[in-house]
């Protein structure tokens, strides 16, 4: 998870959770760090847009659940119990448009491609596919560029247009608005490659092969851009928060999460609830 919070501490920036002393303490020496965290409010060093500073925060509510934020050990975690299934509405053999070409690409963009699969590869969301494995499904992808920064998109409207939708409905904006509106303290969170912690079913991996200059790659966590993603997510946030949502106090939309509340103890409660159930 990644997390910001209206601190009255901190006058402005982020904080980087993995630089919090405390909460390395936590890790290194559970029994001493819980002693030393729980409740207090001390001087810890956190990183405001990229400098080391002191300042005072509430340790209760983070550093006992640091467990549940992302770190640079363990930048993803996967959803147990909740994995996804791709269902087509057809059978093989399957038509042509479900197995494409890759797409021509420039030398800049094929190298932004490259460093973007190797990232993937290194959080395990895909893996590469051996030339002795069949391939019946693949869809090409493309570099968007934005304000010098690269993002690799799969094409996967072919590939929608075959796919059995999940049918679950995606909360309205001006809803939780309205449940914000008597909110004194809000904390927003979410979660780190949200629909990459997903794990995708093994057997329904071979319908998520991508195809660039440099190869076969399979998804084996949920891609962005797939009929299914936001549908998947909200249902499984929703089962795994099904009291705190109906007290009316957490929204979530999609991978995002608001906690609302009107007092400092009662939301510094709340965040630690809902913390303790992301871990």
């Amino acid at each position: 998870m990644e997390s910001y919070s209206h601190l009255p501490q901190l006058s402005n920036g982020q904080l980087d959770l993995s630089k919090v002393q405390d909460a390395q303490l936590l890790k290194t020496n559970p029994n001493r760090g819980k002693g030393h965290t729980a409740g207090n409010s001390c001087l810890t060093e956190v990183v405001i847009d990229n400098k080391p500073t002191k300042h005072f925060i509430d340790t209760g509510a983070f550093c006992s659940c640091v467990g549940a934020f992302s770190s640079d050990k363990e930048p993803l975690g996967a959803i147990i119990g909740h994995e996804a299934d791709i269902i087509l509405n057809i059978e093989r053999p399957y038509p042509p448009l479900l197995r494409r070409p890759a797409y021509p690409a420039s030398p800049q963009s094929r190298e932004a491609l490259e460093t973007q699969i190797k990232e993937l590869q290194d959080l395990v969301v895909v893996r590469n596919v051996c030339h002795n494995e069949e391939v019946e499904i693949t869809t090409p992808v493309q570099v968007e560029w934005h304000n010098g920064k690269s993002r690799m998109v799969g094409d996967f409207g072919s590939l929608n247009t075959y796919t059995v939708p999940v049918r679950y409905p995606i909360p309205k904006i001006q809803i939780a608005l309205t449940q914000i509106s008597q909110a004194v303290y809000i904390t927003t969170m979410d979660s780190f490659e949200g629909f990459h912690q997903n794990v995708v079913t093994p057997r329904q991996r071979k319908y998520l092969r991508i195809i660039v200059n440099c190869g076969v790659y399979e998804y084996l966590r949920v891609p962005s851009g797939i009929k299914i993603s936001p549908s998947h997510f909200q249902r499984m946030m929703n089962e795994i928060f099904p009291e705190e949502l109906s007290e009316g106090w957490l929204i979530i939309y999609i991978d995002e999460i608001l906690v609302c509340s009107k007092t400092w103890e009662e939301h510094m409660y709340r965040l630690s609830r809902g913390l303790t159930k992301i871990q």
